[in-house]
């Protein structure tokens, strides 16, 4: 018993030195400052312009999944960047589909499951990924959109805030100035996170680091540099707390779990072998990509195909730490609904596609 425990705890405490030594230095802190330029920065009318809950849906939707394809992070990272659009005045329906589509469905993460598991995998898992993302925002839109609705309507606009079609000049070169600001931040958590040679990313880092600093001290006052500086850390301190908590939880079950689990309980096509893998996927927290090498090693394992496509689409998605800080954001009711759908459509998707390829 007291081995049982010790190798629970130390699968915790794994868990925790390999996200904090590999992860939290090159994407979590640029996620941070990018939430925390987003929130400080960027002026509220673009977000509610073309994500809010007035926006159209038919524009709202397609731009949250296209700035979800270009984030290859995982489900703890692209947080603080959901946040900042959240809390910019993003609608509740498009920013969760931002929230979804990153982890799910980034080109290194389709590439990736392609050149490992196989191009029939890769088109399943970018196909249905992205059409949950988008039904998940739909359904959790309609269901909650009086509330979202009193929500927006209750947030004051910020003293200076940008008019929404800027008229000077001084106005426009700010707005180009933010984007670029924001685009080099992208740069950094590209470069952070890219399979490249250690010194590569060391040599790049460093380059964009700079940029940043020249372009931070060129073209904002220190009043916005001072804001960017303290919405990053109102951001790290809510978030970074829980996800310590709920990667340390998930450590631990991983560690838990029976040698003979995933043969005796995910071998075949069925309801109870699809929750499963999806409840796992659900649970747990791998950083991006980890989870396409887990499936090769679960296939070769004996799990099932349909099983192995619902882990797939639901483990980028979401892990126990990420519940803990969604809850944060947009309470427990819409929290528990948009879990419940994901484990309801993944489970479905991966019966169908195990009867589909027998």
């Amino acid at each position: 018993m007291l081995e049982m425990i010790l190798a629970i705890f130390n699968g915790g405490v794994a868990a925790l030195v390999d996200y904090v030594s590999t992860h939290v230095l090159t994407c979590l802190i640029p996620a941070f400052f990018i939430a925390g330029a987003i929130n400080a920065l960027v002026p509220k009318e673009i977000i509610t312009h073309h994500l809010g809950t007035k926006s159209s849906a038919l524009k709202a939707y397609p731009l949250s999944v296209v700035a979800g394809l270009l984030l290859a992070v995982c489900s703890c990272t692209i947080l603080p960047l959901f946040a900042g659009i959240r809390k910019k005045g993003a609608g509740l329906g498009p920013a969760l589909t931002f929230l979804y589509t990153a982890p799910a469905t980034n080109i290194l993460a389709i590439a990736f499951t392609g050149s490992v598991l196989g191009w029939d995998f890769a088109s399943a898992r970018i196909i249905l990924s992205v059409t949950f993302a988008v039904a998940i925002g739909v359904i959790i839109t309609y269901v909650f959109r009086k509330e979202d609705e009193k929500e927006a309507a209750a947030k004051p606009t910020p003293a200076g805030a940008y008019p929404s079609e800027p008229t000077s000049k001084q106005n426009k070169l700010s707005l180009a100035n933010i984007a670029f600001f924001l685009l080099t931040l992208l740069a950094i958590l590209f470069v952070g996170t890219w399979k490249m040679p250690l010194e590569w990313r060391i040599g790049g880092l460093a380059v964009l680091i700079v940029v940043t600093y020249f372009e931070q001290r060129a073209w904002f006052s220190r009043t916005q540099v001072s804001s960017w500086i303290s919405e990053t850390w109102i951001f790290a301190k809510t978030i970074f707390p829980l996800l310590i908590v709920g990667i340390f939880v998930a450590g631990a079950i991983g560690a838990g779990l029976p040698d003979k689990f995933l043969e005796s309980y995910l071998g075949q096509n069925t309801v109870q072998a699809n929750l499963i893998a999806v409840l796992f996927g659900v649970f747990m927290y791998f950083p991006t990509l980890v989870e396409v090498p887990m499936a090769k090693t679960f296939l070769a394992l004996g799990m099932a195909k349909g099983p192995l496509l619902a882990y797939l689409l639901a483990d980028p998605v979401i892990s126990l730490p990420s519940i803990l800080v969604i809850r944060r954001y947009i309470g427990d009711k819409k929290m528990l609904v948009y879990v419940g759908l994901i484990i309801i459509f993944c489970t479905l998707a991966g019966l169908i596609y195990g009867y589909s390829v027998g």
